[in-house]
């Protein structure tokens, strides 16, 4: 599967990681997750939700899942069901996206890497921790503010600016920052339509992998590249070719 080439034919200078989906298997526990929640206040899933809410911020989903079931009362409930099932699955089973692991190995000491998501930060930490994949990231940038505007306590007492949650452009933008480089330099790893949009508004190009999603109307999400996993030869070789090895 592949979409246009261009990615493929440019050197970045730093490359940002989405996490679910891309790098670690999550979306499968976040459906799940979702089915728990919804089975545990007696709620059946609408038709096409799991689709829809593919790579949106937990506090959205479960509202989302609220509205669309029609109890929009249950939403700080859901919202707190979901994150709670979904932190014990990860738990349960940690579990890295084909050839992800390979691929970052690969480009790690060429060039910048970070992550950019939109689960809270004790997830990504510990997902990345279990797949021995952390040391890899020089930064990891998530939301500090959640859909609805309260501000999450910042880690060790850091107090930074404010980072909103994909699809604004906040938590690529400040990864590209953190990263030296300009959002222009930098390429985006991403699974879903509300990646792509926050890193396309953040200025940066965008290697999009696995199943080909589309958006509300039926478009194809706006990647450079489109690949089905991160083994793609294509992929390998311009790691090799456009990122040389430190020397």
């Amino acid at each position: 599967m592949s979409k246009r080439r261009t990615v493929l034919n440019w050197s970045p200078r730093a490359i940002v990681f989405d996490c679910d989906g891309t790098l670690m298997d999550t979306e499968r526990h976040w459906q799940d997750a979702r089915t728990r929640a919804f089975r545990e206040f007696g709620l059946v899933p609408p038709p096409g939700f799991a689709e829809r809410a593919k790579g949106v911020h937990y506090v959205d989903c479960g509202r989302l899942m609220a509205e669309e079931t029609h109890k929009p009362e249950l939403a700080p409930d859901l919202t707190t069901s979901l994150l709670g099932h979904f932190l014990a699955l990860v738990a349960q089973e940690p579990r890295t996206m084909p050839g992800a692991p390979e691929f970052v190995r690969l480009v790690a000491g060429r060039l910048p890497l970070a992550v950019a998501s939109n689960c809270p930060l004790e997830v990504v930490e510990e997902s990345l921790d279990r797949a021995r994949l952390r040391q890899f990231f020089r930064h990891i940038v998530v939301p500090t503010v959640t859909p609805g505007g309260a501000r999450r306590p910042a880690p060790q007492g850091r107090v930074g600016p404010e980072v909103r949650p994909k699809p604004s452009p906040d938590v690529y933008l400040r990864a590209a920052h953190l990263c030296g480089v300009l959002p222009v330099d930098a390429v985006a790893v991403e699974d879903s339509v509300t990646g792509i949009e926050s890193a396309r508004r953040a200025g940066l190009r965008v290697l999009g992998v696995g199943s080909l999603p589309h958006a509300k109307d039926g478009t194809e999400p706006d990647a450079d590249t489109w690949v089905a996993t991160l083994h793609d030869e294509e992929v390998l070789v311009w790691a090799r070719e456009r990122m040389p090895a430190a020397p």
